[in-house]
């Protein structure tokens, strides 16, 4: 029978999705689900479906899926030899239905809302969430309310409200709202899907598995990934120790969370040597996709990258918008700003000599930049308006 349990205290607890906090530690608790032999399903494409051993669920409904996963993991050639970098890949989740990571936790999470008889589900959220939890819960026909801050970008809060979703804008203390929409949840019978829910994490552990496979059946030397409220790390180390636990590699990623200065609560305790988070009063960055002043899944997060040899690093905005100009100048692939304080952090890392010559990275991109077009500096772009016989003058002089 499938249950929780606390990664602090080790105590374990019945599933129950109304009751997702150690009533004892406080810290938000994870899927007890230890898969015993687990096989991946070589027949089927990448997604839940091929490795679905490695996950408490008991069939795929493929009728939920929006066709989420399968995404690339790109080789960065052209930024290896810009920088002079050891190899570096990109894993694009922002190629998923929604444009983001998301779009893997919520479809495990909207199974367990079926099968648990929820008609509403609703989430907290940034962005990304709001419109991959809509999106999500319209395939399945449930109800969604979705719960924004107010300064979140216009794209992000349409990509949700055109699924049908009840979208609010909140002002006020965003830790708050986090604990608000479970109150409001137990009140009236709604899912709030949010950011450390266990069956969102456990979606995010299949992108391991298929970078695993994507590297030919070995994990990278370095995973860096931008971190916001720490559950997708959370569920991305999960997923490699999985592999670990099943024999199939011997050796983790040194796994590497990023955050941007203006508001990096967990790279700040990180480096304080400190085992709990102390919320940030005025955080103000461009990465507004992991702007979370105070991490829910913050000290769960310390505890597992202290235990596997984990790091953190925090970037400036000039570092991210730099990098996320590279990634798409160079590289094609048109981030968001949160994603792009990957490159930036391993940038970093790379001229500080701490990346060795022949180790394999992987940066993981966790959403599009179409979503934060407002973000972009016109000003860096070649844009021009010329007549028609003004043209060739004007190409001359780009030429």
């Amino acid at each position: 029978m499938e249950s929780f349990s606390c990664p602090i205290c080790r105590r374990p607890y019945p599933a129950d999705v109304r009751s997702l906090f150690c009533p004892i530690c406080g810290d938000p608790l994870l899927s007890a689900y230890v898969p015993k032999s687990p096989s991946i399903h070589r027949r089927s494409p990448m997604g839940v479906s091929r490795y679905l051993d490695f996950l408490p669920l008991d069939e795929f409904d493929t009728s939920l899926s929006l066709g989420e996963g399968g995404t690339p993991l790109q080789v960065l050639n052209r930024l290896q030899a810009k920088f002079h970098t050891p190899p570096l890949f990109a894993k694009n989740e922002a190629m998923n239905p929604t444009g983001s990571f998301k779009d893997r936790g919520s479809v495990i999470a909207i199974h367990m809302a079926k099968a648990l008889g929820f008609e509403t589900v609703g989430t907290i959220s940034t962005g990304n969430m709001a419109g991959s939890t809509a999106a999500y819960a319209a395939k399945a026909g449930l109800r969604s309310v979705i719960f924004v801050k107010d300064d979140t970008p216009r794209e992000k809060i349409l990509a949700a409200g055109i699924h049908g979703a009840n979208v609010i804008k909140v002002r006020g203390n965003y830790a708050a709202l986090f604990w608000k929409s479970f109150e409001i949840g137990r009140v009236l019978s709604f899912y709030f899907i949010n950011s450390v829910d266990p069956y969102r994490i456990e979606g995010y552990k299949v992108t391991s598995y298929e970078i695993y496979e994507q590297l030919g059946g070995k994990a990278p030397e370095y995973l860096f990934v931008p971190v916001s409220s720490g559950g997708h790390l959370i569920g991305l180390m999960r997923g490699f120790l999985d592999l670990r636990r099943a024999g199939l590699i011997s050796r983790l990623p040194r796994f590497v969370g990023v955050q941007a200065r203006g508001c990096a609560p967990i790279a700040r305790a990180f480096d304080r040597h400190k085992k709990t988070i102390s919320p940030v009063t005025n955080p103000r960055t461009v990465a507004h996709a992991i702007a979370n002043p105070q991490p829910p899944g913050g000290k769960v997060l310390l505890r597992m990258l202290a235990a596997n040899r984990g790091a953190m690093a925090a970037v400036g905005e000039t570092e991210i918008l730099k990098a996320q100009r590279a990634l798409a100048e160079y590289e094609g692939i048109f981030c968001d700003p949160a994603s792009a304080t990957v490159l930036a952090a391993y940038l970093k890392m790379t001229k500080q000599g701490l990346i060795p010559p022949g180790a394999r990275s992987v940066l993981v991109i966790t959403g599009s930049g179409l979503k934060t077009l407002g973000d972009v500096d016109l000003s860096k772009l070649r844009i021009a308006q010329a007549d028609l016989s003004d043209l060739p003058q004007l190409m001359s002089a780009w030429k």
